[in-house]
């Protein structure tokens, strides 16, 4: 018991259990015009610890520069908002926890050139074996051409840290979240070859199900659309020279056209977000 007790302890001292937050974000979205494509990178960039690498990887890759959508996993506030800052986007991030290793803020954000209109952090359920710390989603909807497009950055259980069937119940945590929503995008490190079948009874595409390996020998990130055109047609690969950014190498995605919604939606003008938490 008294085991237990510590254990508890030490959880609530590394988790952030609140919904609300601590929340974090900036920057202004530039809304680019005339553009009909949509492109989306994930890229898991290993707690931040190669900065300079990172933002060189985002900039200097072809098909990661122009992606008006960047969903990051494993880093903190600083990280994100020093990527932004280079990239000339919009963010928001919330942590999960605080890292026993790094002892910095562990979670996710979403970057955009496109106008973020709400935000908000998806607590996943199950805490990892060993050091009881805590994943979530981060959810931004984005105004694109005119359109809502709910945007998921996650980051699933590891595989020595959970059993496949709780990172099923975490993908089905945000999937639930997303059924509300008729256009939405999932991306980011699924830790899990074959969890994101689960997103296609939802409606889910998954474009990236065949790309080759993003981590080490396995393909763990991806990028789920739903509701979009140009699924069928949506060009998607993985970037393999990371400059040494990460671990992981960075996915991406690029949709053939968004239709320019006829009507702006209230409230989407471009400008900063409120820095919180």
């Amino acid at each position: 018991m008294a085991l237990a007790a510590l254990t508890a302890c030490a959880a609530a001292k590394v988790n952030y259990t609140d919904p609300a937050g601590p929340r974090f974000a900036g920057g202004v979205a530039t809304s680019p015009e005339g553009e009909t494509a949509l492109r989306v990178a994930s890229l898991n960039v290993s707690m931040g610890s190669h900065l300079p690498e990172v933002i060189a990887l985002l900039q200097s890759s072809s098909e990661l520069e122009l992606a008006d959508l960047v969903l990051l996993q494993e880093v903190d506030s600083v990280s994100v908002r020093t990527i932004a800052d280079a990239l000339e986007m919009a963010w928001v991030y919330y942590p999960a926890t605080l890292h026993p290793k790094s002892q910095r803020d562990y979670g996710n954000a979403v970057l955009s050139r496109h106008p973020i209109l709400a935000d908000q952090k998806i607590p996943l359920p199950y805490l990892a074996r060993g050091r009881r710390t805590a994943r979530a989603a981060v959810a931004a909807t984005v105004e694109v051409h005119g359109q809502p497009v709910r945007v998921y950055s996650l980051h699933l259980a590891t595989v020595i840290g959970n059993t496949p069937s709780q990172r099923y119940e975490q993908l089905r945590t945000v999937l639930s979240d997303a059924d509300r929503y008729p256009a939405a995008i999932i991306g980011g490190d699924f830790n899990d070859e074959a969890v994101p079948e689960l997103a296609l009874p939802h409606g889910f595409s998954w474009p990236t199900r065949n790309l080759p390996a993003t981590n080490a020998f396995w393909t763990f990130d991806h990028i789920l659309v739903k509701g979009l055109p140009g699924v069928r047609t949506a060009s998607t690969g993985v970037v393999h020279d990371t400059l040494g950014a990460s671990d992981h190498r960075p996915v991406w995605l690029e949709l053939a056209r968004v239709p320019q919604a006829s009507t702006p939606l209230a409230g989407a003008a471009a400008g900063p977000v409120p820095i919180g938490p």
